[in-house]
């Protein structure tokens, strides 16, 4: 199961992607904000890090207006490696690379298109592994 969140900023943007992965056949839960009205991202971004960290969802999807708060918070939780992506190659190099669990973006900076195609790759695309898990071996959250 995926998790995706997003504030008031990224909503549109959050219901299309839904779309998306209804389209796909793969299940998600949506954790808000559930209209265009303010909101406080950390709460949106926190949910769907604690689902992902918390093995409830395998992986997130956040969206903001640029997607920089969003990618803050998820990063504060241990076991989260959420990735901000610009376009396919960031959003392939986050999985290849980084792992990436949690994939953020921002609405007021990509359009829907270039969406469809990063979620799309992001997706698809399965970590590397090899010298890139030791590199994250280094930089794991330890208490």
């Amino acid at each position: 199961m995926i998790a995706i969140g997003s504030d008031h900023a990224g909503f549109k943007a959050k219901e299309y992607i839904k779309a998306l992965l209804e389209d796909e056949g793969l299940e998600y839960r949506d954790f808000g904000c559930y209209s265009g009205e303010s909101v406080h991202y950390p709460l949106y971004g926190g949910a769907v890090a604690k689902a992902v960290a918390g093995g409830e969802c395998i992986r997130g999807i956040l969206v903001c207006g640029t997607g920089i708060g969003m990618s803050i918070t998820a990063n504060k939780y241990a076991g989260i490696r959420a990735a901000l992506c610009h376009d396919v190659f960031t959003a392939v190099a986050s999985r290849e690379h980084n792992d990436a669990n949690i994939l953020v973006m921002g609405a007021r900076v990509l359009n829907e298109e270039q969406m469809r195609e990063i979620v799309e790759l992001w997706l698809k695309t399965p970590f590397a592994g090899g010298r890139h898990a030791e590199r994250l071996a280094m930089i794991e959250f330890r208490m």
